[in-house]
């Protein structure tokens, strides 16, 4: 008999892996001037996080359909402010990349991510230093080199963009759990765009004015309605589409399909995209950093596990961890006190976090048994 549990989560990660692909070939399509055309990249980003914040008003606001958090005035200038400041700057510096690198190189860099949130997490005091996780971090960082080195149509500019955005993700997923676990606020996809979309539009705006407004006004810049509210909508989707994955994964199950996406996306960025042209390097060394990123994942999921209380058996703690994430991946109930927990269980620190970088947001959520911790988030 066919379980149906089972084939729901697969279509939750078949889902998953064609949004997250969708969007960044979309985004890459978008900007790329040998395309589309349209090479403002704050600009497609400011759309996206106003479409988002609308849909999040109308679903709060008009329909209901889940209750706002109380969030004070204080919470919101020390907590949301500074995490939508960064979570501009990665989308910013993110979707500038588009426009001097390929997407295959792009995914290989992406492969930093576990090292910039590792080091983000030590300079915040969340993380201690290990020689372990030091090796594979140095691992990762060898392969990515290689990688470099291997490219074709390096550019520095590009790379920098990238790095840069990869590092300020890192920061705000060290500040989501620095700033908003220890105020004790939870918050679902819904509140996440609701809160901290509008916030993090007006953080664009000044770049946007500074950098893009005078060239919008001198070029001739087109503008399709359609292409870009499918674009906006296929972002939005890819949000809920993780936090579904997340309600029914768990933290290795998502690394493991964010590789599989990443060398689907490889793949297909060679055949969308004639000028993105893959060398042995460029495979070898990210051969290399994603045996660093796998070695990493083993290490924290085996801390998790040593952190589980031993009188439980892992029967019992899987049913306890799932009736958690049924609760939890409900957004269609408003949020109540005794799903409002601050922190993270066990050893769940931001640099357990392996988040997709093009996602608009990943709210926080309870994940499974394995590498419990929360997330929030980006495109």
């Amino acid at each position: 008999m066919i379980n149906k549990t089972l084939v729901l989560t697969y279509l939750y990660l078949l889902i998953y892996i064609l949004l997250s692909s969708g969007v960044i070939l979309y985004n890459k399509w978008v900007l790329s001037p040998k395309y589309f055309n349209f090479p403002l990249p704050i600009t497609l980003t400011m759309i996206h996080m106003g479409f988002s914040g609308a849909v999040a008003f109308l679903l709060v606001r008009v329909f209901k359909v889940v209750t706002p958090v109380k969030m004070s005035f204080e919470i919101y200038a020390t907590c949301v402010i500074p995490i939508s400041a960064f979570f501009a700057s990665s989308l910013w510096f993110g979707n500038t990349a588009y426009l001097h690198i390929s997407v295959a190189f792009i995914q290989m860099l992406k492969a930093l991510m576990p090292v910039a949130t590792f080091v983000m997490a030590v300079v915040c005091g969340t993380d201690k230093p290990r020689c372990d996780v030091f090796l594979n971090m140095l691992l990762v960082s060898v392969g990515v080199v290689i990688s470099s080195y291997g490219e074709i149509h390096f550019n520095v500019v590009g790379t920098l963009y990238q790095v840069t955005g990869i590092f300020a993700e890192a920061l705000r997923l060290v500040l989501t759990q620095v700033l908003l676990q220890k105020k004790g606020l939870t918050l679902n996809p819904i509140t996440s765009l609701y809160y901290i979309a509008p916030c993090s539009f007006v953080f664009l705006f000044v770049p946007w004015y500074l950098l893009e407004k005078p060239e919008m006004q001198v070029s001739q810049i087109q503008f399709n309605l359609w292409i870009f509210f499918s674009n906006a909508l296929c972002a939005l989707a890819l949000n809920f589409s993780i936090f579904l994955v997340i309600g029914r994964t768990g933290a290795v199950t998502i690394r493991v399909a964010g590789v599989l996406k990443d060398w689907i996306l490889i793949a297909l960025s060679t055949v969308i995209f004639p000028e993105s042209t893959i060398t042995g390097l460029n495979i070898i060394g990210y051969a290399i950093a994603l045996c660093g990123v796998v070695m990493y994942n083993y290490i924290k999921v085996k801390d998790v596990r040593a952190s589980q209380q031993p009188a439980e058996s892992l029967p019992e703690r899987i049913t306890k961890d799932w009736k958690l994430e049924k609760k939890s991946s409900d957004i269609f109930v408003p949020n109540n006190s005794s799903d409002s927990r601050g922190g993270s269980g066990g050893n769940g620190a931001a640099s357990d976090l392996n988040v997709d970088i093009e996602a608009p947001l990943l709210s926080t959520s309870r994940l499974s048994h394995i590498g419990r911790t929360h997330l929030i988030r980006d495109p």
